[in-house]
């Protein structure tokens, strides 16, 4: 996927206000118009000025956009940092009109999960009374918060236009609890702690989708859990009881005599906590120990001897 950078599709420098943005896209959009332009990639180039304004116009995109920060080069191989938009809070609102449906990859990874969230509105005599919008955000939490559950204090960060037109990124500080048995995707909802209310309308609801940040043991699908676990040769051949880490703790584990590599024991209920628990999938490992020393050499001379083995007698060579 190759990165895109917006501002120069768009001619912009990058601390251009709102206005000088939207007068860019006017001047281009009319010129690469197809159904007007003589350019030769009228319709590719016009696809990619509507693409960069969708970010730019938009102060939260924009913004988000931004924290990708300046190393990257457009036409570059990029894949979004894991966390990336973590933290930062989206108001309700998703597409301001444009057909994102021809959008990039690069677009799509970015903001192509669009969260849009009604706000209810209403009259009472002269007075105008507006539900304020609902937001959301992304936040990383630790897979052992989903097994014992946690209280996090998070920094969220929201965008406001500053009195130049340049979107100015603001933070606040909440107290959220986490769950035990919080899945990955999972929504939690903070009621009246998204955006202002209007009038005597009241507050919207804040939105916090979990996502786990990486473990150095585990990964999820789902419910469950699975951890590569590492065996010596021997282990996997004449079989062992071992310990083997989970996340509530060490656990015994019985390793049955001639295990390959890649085979896949089940610890019932040790996935993710819930009215129906997942499972924690152990997928066996050979290591081989390293022969680095004389002594270690000549152990692998005489097993060689002693076990006449052809790994690849099933291809016939």
């Amino acid at each position: 996927m190759e990165f895109k950078d917006y501002y120069e599709i768009m001619g912009v420098k990058k601390d251009a206000t709102q206005d000088e943005i939207k007068r860019a896209y006017r001047k281009l959009a009319r010129k690469y118009h197809p159904d007007v332009s003589k350019e030769p990639d009228a319709e590719k180039r016009f696809k990619e000025v509507g693409e960069a304004y969708e970010v730019l116009k938009d102060p939260e995109k924009r913004a988000a956009y931004d924290q990708l920060g300046t190393n990257y080069k457009a036409g570059e191989d990029f894949r979004p940092p894991p966390g990336w938009d973590q933290g930062f809070e989206f108001h309700g609102g998703d597409f301001t009109g444009a057909d994102a449906s021809g959008f990039s990859d690069f677009f799509e990874q970015l903001f192509g999960r669009g969260f849009s969230y009604s706000s209810g509105a209403s009259r009472g005599g002269a007075e105008y009374h507006t539900r304020g919008n609902d937001t959301h955000a992304k936040i990383l939490i630790d897979l052992e918060d989903a097994y014992h559950g946690a209280n996090k204090t998070m920094t969220l960060k929201h965008t406001e236009l500053g009195p130049d037109g340049r979107p100015q990124v603001k933070e606040r500080t909440l107290n959220v609890r986490i769950p035990k048995g919080v899945r990955q995707g999972q929504h939690l909802r903070l009621a009246k702690q998204g955006g202002a209310g209007i009038g005597k309308g009241e507050a919207g609801d804040l939105f916090l989708e979990i996502q786990f940040k990486p473990h150095p043991y585990y990964h999820i699908e789902g419910k469950d859990v699975y951890l590569d676990l590492p065996l010596a040769p021997w282990e996997a051949a004449l079989g062992a009881k071992i310990k083997a880490p989970t996340p509530t703790g060490p656990v015994d584990l019985k390793i049955p005599p001639g295990s390959a590599a890649g085979r896949k024991l089940r610890l019932k209920g040790k996935g993710i906590p819930g009215k129906q628990p997942g499972d924690l999938y152990v997928i066996l490992q050979i290591a081989l120990p390293p022969a680095d020393t004389e002594s270690a050499k000549q152990a692998y001379r005489e097993f060689e001897k002693a076990v006449p083995f052809n790994p690849r007698a099933s291809l016939g060579v």
